[in-house]
């Protein structure tokens, strides 16, 4: 008796497993070689129709399916294809499937979901799931939903595009926690419509053929930003955390490409590499080129580490046609290509010449970030459209190929904070029309041009401002004083290696010298303030590389007199611009023992105990030096 009632239970726990096995609402496709065996549960068999050719497998759910349908993907087969279609929102789990189609039946895809509506594409946590689609065939994509695709769970799917993209959504796409990667495709890495929602996860794409990330708009005209994005058609990019890297390598290829706005927000990390060369665009007859991000729209930073790197000829880091906004967030820029030029004849990769009276749709230089456009009516009329805004975040640009510049806007651009450095083979930083800074730190060095230069007015109202021209008729900091533009110098501390050009009002205290040393540190001293910063190495004939000598002249701004001082005379002061200034800190000098006043203009610095570090004082001399604060006798 005991014997059956063992023999009974383990019937019922079979029982019991085989039931859980085969869910409600649920169907498992597992691929075996060159065959699959599907499993439908009972509850939906009358609203499926199955249709099989060895590992091809199309499943068709009926209108009057009503609640939602888990396909479960699983096994291996080098010629088989899952295609699906339907009216209702579904859910699709890749459980450990690595899967080619090798001869199409229903699609090219690998995976293609024919259904219009919201899709679960879960990525099982643990799994590894490949798929590689048809080098034949008609399909937008290897993985191909016409709805839209929510990607989910902590599982990896690695996705070949063989024909077109490798990821294709027809509507929008988002993404969290699992893990993208796209080894090659003919197309874009990821392409959707309506707007691309990445919340966390990490996204690998390299060996495309075309854009790395790419949104478009699914209809004409674009919606406004929804609440929870429902019903929206934007043409955003929303990047909130996880990990982005792109290597695009194709021409004119852009790593991260939006038809609206780009948001980036959170603490994401993205490493964005383009390497393709310009080309010629036939349809809007100009010169287009590869960049790391890119939106029709508006660009707005707020957060996340962004470093973008460009090497091919015209390349730039990121750019909009409407309003870039950096509130938050270190970003690290770098172009290294030459000027893109062609005229849909003539190509030139390296091109070295005057472009003063060559139209701007004939090349494209590789600039670090750009804003807005211009566009001209007439001969000598323009209209301006979009701008810049700084308020935050760390940003790093450098520049070396010929024409190209730091930081440019077609329009305004206004530095209202955070910290910027730049080092730029053209200016610095340039816009096209006025440029104000009223706070933040700026350090602008032109290798062949101007630190700063606006074709409008600067407006210099607060903040630290390092620029360094390139010596002899560029200056540091310059207006379009041609146009009856100038320089206005209101407020901040103010040092411009190379000077300020002509003409410049001054409504606070400045000092101005004709000449200033190489690779020298020399300290501002204004009321109680200190900034110490380091010159640039400076060529005898006032440009920068060269050896050491003097340039063509310094100019000093702030808020009240200001002294200069050889040397850094900076104690435990605030690391800005790489190391090139400090700012703040206790003052380090020698002062008169009983007037307490500084009696030397290049102050000395001593240990703690009162010994010398420099060239040695006079045994006659009495005096004090002040360090952390405090005075102290100096030994004699």
């Amino acid at each position: 008796m005991k014997n059956k009632a063992i023999l009974f239970i383990l019937f019922a726990f079979a029982a019991c497993s085989i039931a859980q096995a085969q869910s409600d609402n649920s169907v498992e496709v597992v691929f075996n070689g060159t065959s699959a065996t599907v499993s439908v549960a009972d509850n939906i068999s009358q609203y499926l129709t199955v249709t099989q050719q060895g590992a091809h497998v199309s499943i068709a759910q009926s209108d009057s399916v009503a609640s939602e349908i888990t396909y479960t993907l699983s096994g291996t087969s080098t010629d088989g294809e899952f295609y699906m279609s339907g009216s209702y929102k579904a859910t699709v789990e890749l459980n450990g499937l690595t899967l080619t189609n090798a001869t199409p039946v229903y699609s090219g895809a690998a995976v293609h979901i024919q259904n219009g509506k919201r899709i679960n594409v879960k990525v099982i946590t643990g799994t590894t799931n490949t798929l590689v689609d048809a080098a034949t065939g008609s399909q937008k994509g290897c993985l191909y939903v016409k709805g839209h695709a929510e990607f989910k769970q902590q599982g990896t799917l690695n996705v070949v595009g063989n024909v077109k993209h490798a990821i294709k959504a027809g509507e929008y796409i988002s993404l969290k926690n699992a893990t993208l990667n796209i080894t090659s495709a003919v197309g874009d890495g990821i392409s959707c419509n309506q707007y691309f929602l990445m919340e966390s996860g990490i996204i690998n794409i390299s060996g495309t053929e075309d854009d790395g990330i790419q949104c478009d708009l699914e209809g004409n005209t674009a919606t406004a930003i929804t609440e929870d994005h429902e019903d929206e058609d934007s043409g955003n990019i929303y990047i909130e955390g996880g990990n982005i890297t792109i290597n695009c390598a194709a021409i004119a290829a852009k790593g991260i490409k939006a038809a609206g706005d780009i948001f980036i927000s959170g603490e994401p990390v993205i490493d964005v590499t383009t390497s393709g060369k310009g080309t010629w665009d036939e349809d809007d007859l100009e010169t287009k080129a590869a960049c790391g991000i890119s939106a029709d729209g508006d660009i707005d930073i707020s957060g996340g580490t962004l470093t973008l790197t460009a090497t091919g000829s015209g390349g730039k880091g990121m750019k909009c046609d409407s309003v870039l906004t950096i509130s938050g967030g270190d970003i690290t820029v770098t172009t290294s290509g030459g000027l893109y030029y062609n005229n849909g004849t003539i190509e030139n990769t390296n091109y070295t010449g005057n472009t003063d009276n060559v139209s701007s749709d004939y090349y494209s230089s590789p600039k670090g970030i750009k804003a807005g456009v211009k566009t001209q009516v007439s001969n000598n009329s323009y209209t301006y459209s979009g701008g810049m805004v700084i308020s935050g975040g760390n940003i790093k640009v450098t520049t070396s190929g010929y024409n190209g510049e730091g930081i440019e806007s077609k329009n305004y651009l206004n530095i209202e904070g955070g910290e910027i450095y730049i080092n730029a083979y053209d200016d610095g930083i340039n816009s096209a029309q006025d440029m104000t800074i009223t706070g933040g730190y700026l350090y602008s060095l032109s290798n062949h041009n101007d630190g700063i230069d606006a074709n409008g007015n600067v407006y210099l109202n607060g903040g630290l401002v390092y620029a360094i021209g390139s010596g002899g008729a560029e200056n540091a900091i310059d207006a379009n004083s041609e146009g009856g533009k100038k320089v206005y110098v209101n407020g901040g501390v103010i040092i411009a290696v190379g000077g300020i050009e002509n003409g410049a009002t001054y409504n606070q205290p400045k000092i101005q010298q004709s000449s200033v040393s190489s690779n020298t540190w020399y300290t501002v001293t204004y009321g109680d303030n200190t900034v110490a910063f380091k010159t640039p190495t400076i060529s005898t004939g006032g440009g920068h590389g060269g050896p050491g000598g003097n340039s063509s002249g310094l100019v000093i701004s702030t808020p009240s007199t200001p002294s200069l001082a050889t040397g850094n005379n900076v104690n435990d002061g605030t690391s800005h611009f790489e190391g090139n200034c400090y700012v703040g800190g206790d003052r380090v000098g020698i002062y008169d023992v009983e007037t307490e006043q500084q009696i030397v203009n290049d102050p000395r610095v001593f240990s703690i105990d009162g010994r010398y570090l420099g060239t040695e004082v006079p045994s006659t001399f009495r005096g004090v030096y002040i360090q952390n604060g405090k005075k102290h006798i100096k030994l004699q």
